[in-house]
């Protein structure tokens, strides 16, 4: 097992892959390295004489500026490292070759066909309350309709949420667009509108952003309008639960599947094993004719060049310097640096700046072009790499996934989380250890990519295993009945 790793031959920092020991003499290329201090594992050591106000390199990249002046072999973390990153910025398009191009599906996974030619990879019902007032009652009724989840029918589930009413602006658009989209999404096989009747975003505004929809498919309930809302919306779940268990798995291509990529809790072997894995599997999805959505954008900050310059023309460069500066726009309105991030979490797994943390962010992006670039709520509308514009917090970026249509989502982690947005979210650790600590709640490990596994192996077999969860595997969060929704909250609330 190797001790360390040195990512580019730039790079000014190491990165500990197993805990290392003062007094260790490492040899580092041509050059020998004599630790002065115990590091952890995911964390950095320098491997020259950094002079203060310098920049140190990791992933080829600048991910900040040394505090003081810093020791060959000395620990480089907070307390001698500090952000580089400044607020507005002005980019020029410089683009770049990319080796990934779409081709043709090869393989198949097992998935819902639906009527409108739209696939899913669940068969679900979804009951979709419009407004936080009546969360108690789709609970109510999700518990008392579990007798439905037979057949192909796999679960009903209610996703609540305390919005739909007392908002304006963008954040009353956010909450009938993401609603929206969430009742014409494939992955459920029927969907209840449960309403209460003087809220903003009632079932007759919902209608507005759902476009055409299949009526056997969708119902919609106004619980101000019934003697028994309960027992009315009961009766028509179980109309429901027949239309939807008129649908079967069936083959579809590949070409066909769409998945959004998150990543929370990250560690100093996040950028290192698990986001690198995953870009490798978006590169085999995209190279199948597939798509692949990456988002959180204040997690680009810093490495949004590198997604710039990959953008397949000029049109969507300009698209996403909007999409940067737009969201840097939004943080200073609110008289917030655009640079409070990593965590708590991220700084003691090693990450210490916003630029180390993106760079390492990116990497599940792969290597593939920039074909689109997605507003919140907005939907995908071709394949290859998009880029969606959500915020860093896990819920809510990857319930936007959802939104946008992701079918599955890839969280890559250093700390685990047993969160659960409305697709099944494959929980991926960056570190074995954590693996085995937390088995209720992670999917796939690549640990071994730090014990000496490849990335292209281990990239291979998540893409195998993502077609296992396309086709019906369940995921840990959905073994445990887990089921979460989150929708982006900008402004005031009357």
């Amino acid at each position: 097992m190797q001790d360390f790793v040195k990512i580019h031959p730039e790079d000014t920092v190491a990165v500990a892959l197993r805990p290392l020991q003062k007094g260790m003499k490492l040899q580092v290329g041509e050059q020998e390295v004599l630790l002065r201090e115990d590091i952890l594992q995911g964390h950095k050591f320098a491997l020259k004489k950094i002079a203060a106000g310098e920049e140190i390199v990791k992933y080829g990249a600048t991910i900040g500026l040394a505090e003081t002046e810093i020791e060959d072999g000395a620990w480089v973390h907070t307390h001698n490292l500090r952000t580089g990153l400044k607020e507005l910025l002005e980019y020029t398009y410089s683009p770049t070759e990319t080796s990934v191009k779409p081709g043709q599906a090869r393989d198949f996974f097992l998935g819902y066909r639906r009527k409108d030619g739209k696939v899913g990879v669940r068969n679900e019902i979804w009951i979709i309350p419009t407004v936080g007032c009546v969360n108690s009652v789709a609970k109510a009724i999700e518990k008392q309709a579990q007798c439905h989840v037979q057949g192909s029918v796999e679960g009903v589930v209610a996703f609540t949420h305390p919005y739909g009413c007392s908002q304006l602006g963008d954040d009353l658009e956010n909450s009938r667009q993401i609603l929206a989209d969430l009742i014409t999404h494939p992955n459920a096989g029927a969907v209840l509108v449960l309403g209460l009747g003087c809220e903003n975003s009632g079932i007759g505004e919902l209608k507005k952003y759902m476009g055409d929809y299949d009526s056997k498919r969708v119902r919609f309930l106004v619980a101000q309008e019934c003697e028994d809302e309960i027992g009315e919306a009961l009766s028509l779940l179980k109309e429901l639960a027949e239309y939807a268990g008129s649908f079967q798995r069936e083959e579809v291509p590949v070409s066909e599947l769409i998945v959004g990529v998150k990543c929370g809790g990250s560690d100093g072997l996040s950028g290192i094993t698990a986001n690198p894995a995953v870009g490798m599997f978006s590169d085999c999805l995209i190279r199948q004719g597939g798509t692949v959505i990456l988002t959180e954008v204040p997690e680009m900050f810093g490495a949004e060049t590198f997604l710039m310059n990959r953008c397949a023309d000029e049109a969507l460069f300009c698209q996403t310097v909007a999409l940067i500066n737009d969201f840097k726009t939004y943080f200073m309105e609110h008289h917030q640096s655009i640079y409070e991030n990593p965590s708590p979490g991220n700084k003691q797994g090693g990450i210490t700046t916003l630029e180390e943390k993106s760079l390492g962010c990116i990497q599940k992006s792969g290597g593939a072009a920039v074909q689109g670039v997605l507003k919140y709520g907005e939907k995908v509308k071709g394949s290859g790499l998009n880029l969606l514009s959500a915020p860093g917090n896990d819920l809510v970026s990857s319930s936007a996934l959802a939104a946008s249509g992701a079918h599955v989502i890839l969280f890559t982690t250093g700390r685990g989380t047993p969160f659960a947005p409305p697709v099944p979210t494959i929980k991926i650790a960056s570190n074995t250890k954590l693996s085995q600590h937390k088995q209720n709640w992670i999917d796939f490990n690549c640990g071994p990519v730090a014990e000496g596994a490849t990335i292209e192996e281990t990239g291979k077999n998540l893409f195998h295993y993502v077609l296992e969860v396309a086709s019906g595997e369940k995921v840990k969060a959905e073994k445990s009945g887990f089921h979460d929704m989150a929708i982006f909250k900008q402004g005031v609330t009357l």
